[in-house]
C-alpha cells in the first residue's frame, strides 16, 4: 500500500471518529463502561476477522513490542475515558480544542522523539490549524465559564496527552501488523478498564433501549474495529507530522454534526475555524 493509499486510510477513520460524538450522546451509560465495551467488543470482533481469514496472530511480533504495546493500551483506555467525561463537564466545541491539543504536542515532539524533521511549513500549518481550533470552539465568543467547564478542560487535555502518546508509541513497534497491534491494544485497555468500572462506575446494562444497544453495537464494529484497524494501519506509515494534522478532521466534523443535528450553536467563526484546519491539513502535504 503506498503513502496515498495510508492517508485515504486515515482520512477515513478519522471521519469515522468524527462522528462519535452524535452516537455517544444517545448511549446512557457511563464513560468508563462504554470504552470497556469498546475495548472488549473490538479485539473479538478483529480476532474473528482472523480465524474468518485464517490468519494467526503473530507472536514473534507481539513479543518484540510487548512494551510499547501495553503502554499504548492503557493509554488508549483511558484517552477514552477522560475525552467522554470531558464531553460531561463542557461543550463539544471546548472539550474537542483541549482534546486536540495533541497534535501540536505530537508535532512538537516528534523532533525529540522521532527523529523527524520540523519545516517551516509544517510549523506554519500546526499554528494555522490551531488557530482554527481556537475559533471553532468559540472560546473567543464564550470563554470559560465555571469550575465545571476547567474540569472539562483538563479532562479533555489529558486525553490529549495520553492521545498523543499512542501515536509516538505506534510509531515506535517495528515490524507489526497492524491488526495484531489493535487486538492487543484493545485487549489491553479491555483489562485495565474493568476494575475501573467494577470499583469506580455504577453500570446497568437495563438502561439501554433497542435503539441505544444498536447504537452502542455500530460504535464497537464502525467506530471501534474498523476504524482503530484503519488508523493503526496507517500511523506506522506516515509521518508523525503528517498523522497530527489530519487528525484535524476529527474535530472539525465533529463539531459541524453537533451544529446540524444536535443543534448546537454553529457561528460564522466556527465555520471560518474548519475552512482553516482543513486547508492547513492540505496544505501541508502538497
Amino acid at each position: 500500500m503506498n503513502v496515498h493509499k495510508h492517508r485515504l486510510a486515515l482520512i477515513g477513520a478519522m471521519t469515522i471518529f468524527g462522528t462519535i460524538g452524535i452516537f455517544r450522546r444517545y448511549i446512557p451509560l457511563p464513560s468508563g463502561a462504554v470504552a470497556f465495551i469498546r475495548s472488549l467488543m473490538g479485539a473479538l470482533l478483529l480476532l474473528i476477522f482472523l480465524l474468518s481469514k485464517r490468519q494467526k496472530l503473530n507472536i514473534l511480533a507481539i513479543r518484540r513490542n510487548l512494551v510499547s504495546l501495553l503502554l499504548s493500551g492503557v493509554c488508549l483506555g483511558f484517552n477514552w475515558v477522560l475525552l467522554f467525561e470531558a464531553y460531561k463537564y463542557t461543550s463539544v466545541a471546548v472539550a474537542t480544542l483541549s482534546y486536540y491539543m495533541a497534535p501540536i504536542l505530537l508535532i512538537l515532539a516528534a523532533p525529540l522523539l522521532l527523529g523527524e524533521r520540523l519545516t517551516v511549513k509544517k510549523g506554519i500549518c500546526a499554528a494555522v490549524a490551531l488557530f482554527g481550533m481556537v475559533l471553532v470552539s468559540g472560546v473567543l465568543e464564550a470563554g470559560v465559564k465555571n469550575a465545571a467547564e476547567l474540569r472539562g478542560i483538563f479532562m479533555g487535555l489529558l486525553a490529549a496527552v495520553l492521545y498523543a502518546g499512542i501515536i509516538l508509541l505506534n510509531k515506535k513497534m517495528q515490524e507489526i501488523d497492524a491488526i495484531d497491534k489493535t487486538v492487543v491494544q484493545f485487549a489491553v485497555s479491555a483489562l485495565v478498564l474493568l476494575p475501573y468500572v467494577l470499583l469506580a462506575e455504577e453500570v446497568s446494562l437495563a438502561v439501554l433501549t433497542p435503539l441505544s444497544a444498536l447504537l452502542l453495537l455500530v460504535v464497537c464494529v464502525l467506530h471501534t474495529g474498523l476504524a482503530y484497524l484503519m488508523y493503526f494501519g496507517a500511523v506506522g506509515k506516515l509521518k508523525a507530522s503528517t498523522v497530527a494534522l489530519f487528525s484535524y478532521i476529527d474535530p472539525v466534523l465533529a463539531v459541524l454534526l453537533s451544529a446540524l443535528l444536535l443543534k448546537e450553536p454553529m457561528t460564522i467563526l466556527c465555520g471560518i475555524g474548519a475552512v482553516l484546519v482543513l486547508g492547513a491539513a492540505y496544505v501541508s502535504e502538497k
